[in-house]
């Protein structure tokens, strides 16, 4: 199979070809390993690659993505007895000792791991250039970022390694990567997907979600449909909708009330082209029948931005801590990036009532949240505030020691991002706006907590109408010669 026939089909066309006996699982791995031979040099967004199962150890023909090559984020995924360095020298070669539920379902779905993708040190920054295995670049342009934490993820599947990459997002590293590499990324709502691995408990608090980085909208609404819905025990579920997501892709949307927000409260100006994206996103909406309404929520940045570090930093420290109790290896300047054990001493210090303030917060804005959604039945923003950054630009090593200012700096970049994990809300992001140097920047849309299906709808109808599955980056293995 030559790489320009293998990177013209998204997962569902090449599980297609597979099902009608034009291709093989077997020759699918093959020119997913010939594309990372052909530009993970230039990239480094691929860490490791797997060699896939033995014949016969997959699902049969009739699972969804029969055969489909697939990226793993080397990060919290929970697949059993694959390495998990997350980033980080301190959890280098860290084992998960069974598959979790949502490993267990994506090796039912078809799909084959073939390789690990690149993530900074615990998914902690915007950029993916963690100090363990170096910088993940662009492949719209290899001197800036292709973002973070799904870096990894991100460039390769805009790179044509694979069709569609587990990720998963925190404050916004799915959305950032698909935002940056012109790519499709949902942040599903909390509870929709299962936890990674089930012992995490709520994952951050119930900001952590998994999914996948992907080229085409149907690609997600059907990784959606195989990994979706309870296990059992959980602390928060959703239940399996009426019809699966990929029928919803199909399904015009009815007329939409859209709510457009071009900068939340208290934050500095998102950059021009970043407005431009999302102002012409919202002139497409209004020409296929939607109303469009000039909103902003009721909830300052700075508030959002702090909430979701005094989280995240609490569910770090306790990888860290589960990384040095099955590694042997103590955190310290040898194991840990200058930021991270910054987060690791200020979890360390922080009290119970503490945690007690912060989980009244994020209560507080689900509910404002819920409150403003109730107008309107979908959130229209840009994706991202700033155009992929130059490589360097946050680069681990630039922090001192005891510095947590990466947070609040990082998050200058994705100021749209993080609220929606604290709230809980499915948020999407569509390649539909590059700027004029060329790089993608994408818009993102919101629903209800619960609202998959009306995202699903708006966005088939969007790519159907602006289609971007022919507009490849310059570094791309269909441009590579063939050997």
């Amino acid at each position: 199979m030559e790489l320009s026939e293998y990177t013209a089909q998204d997962a569902l066309g090449l599980a297609a070809l597979v099902r009608a006996g034009e291709v093989t699982p077997a020759e699918l791995a093959e020119a997913a390993f010939r594309a990372i031979h052909a530009v993970n040099d230039r990239l480094n967004a691929v860490i490791a690659r797997l060699e896939p199962p033995a014949a016969g150890t997959t699902p049969g023909a009739r699972a969804p993505f029969h055969g489909v090559p697939f990226l793993i984020k080397d990060l919290l995924h929970g697949w059993g007895d694959l390495r998990c360095d997350m980033g980080s020298r301190l959890a280098e070669g860290y084992v998960y000792e069974e598959d979790g539920a949502l490993a267990a379902r994506y090796k039912q779905s078809g799909l084959v791991a073939i390789g690990r993708s690149n993530t900074p040190e615990l998914g902690l920054n915007a950029v993916t250039e963690p100090v363990l295995y170096g910088p993940t670049r662009n492949p719209w342009d290899p001197s800036r970022s292709p973002g973070g934490s799904s870096g990894g993820a991100g460039a390769a599947v805009a790179a044509g390694i694979v069709p569609l990459a587990h990720a998963n997002d925190g404050g916004g590293s799915i959305r950032i990567p698909a935002a940056w590499c012109g790519l499709v990324g949902l942040k599903p709502s909390r509870g929709r997907n299962p936890l990674v691995p089930p012992a995490e408990g709520e994952a951050a608090y119930g900001l952590l979600a998994h999914h996948v980085i992907a080229r085409s909208v149907r690609d997600s609404a059907a990784a959606l449909d195989v990994t979706s819905g309870p296990t059992g025990g959980d602390y928060i579920a959703l239940p399996k909708p009426e019809r699966p997501f990929l029928e919803e892709v199909t399904r015009p949307p009815e007329r939409l009330r859209i709510a457009l927000c071009t900068r939340f409260k208290e934050t500095s100006a998102p950059e021009p082209e970043c407005v431009e994206a999302v102002i012409s996103a919202a002139r497409l909406c209004e020409t296929l029948g939607h109303e469009i309404v000039e909103a902003t929520p009721e909830i300052a940045y700075p508030e959002v931005a702090a909430l979701c570090f005094e989280l995240y930093m609490l569910i770090a420290a306790k990888t860290i801590e589960t990384a040095a109790r099955a590694t042997g290896r103590a955190p310290g300047p040898e194991t840990l990036e200058p930021h991270t054990r910054a987060t690791l001493e200020c979890a360390r210090a922080t009290g119970a009532m503490e945690l007690v303030a912060s989980l009244d917060r994020l209560n507080r804005m689900s509910r404002v949240m819920g409150r403003f959604m109730a107008d309107y039945d979908v959130l229209l923003t840009p994706a991202v505030s700033r155009a992929p950054c130059p490589i360097g630009a946050f680069s681990p090593e630039g922090y001192d020691e005891g510095d947590l200012s990466y947070w609040s700096a990082e998050m200058e970049c994705y100021t749209f991002l993080p609220l929606f994990s604290i709230t809980g809300q499915p948020s999407m992001i569509l390649p539909l706006h590059w700027s004029a140097d060329g790089l993608p920047l994408g818009v993102q849309i919101v629903a209800p907590i619960g609202g998959e299906a009306i995202l699903f709808r708006l966005a088939g109808q969007l790519e159907r109408a602006q289609p971007w599955a022919a507009r490849h980056p310059p570094i791309h293995a269909a441009n590579c010669l063939q050997t």
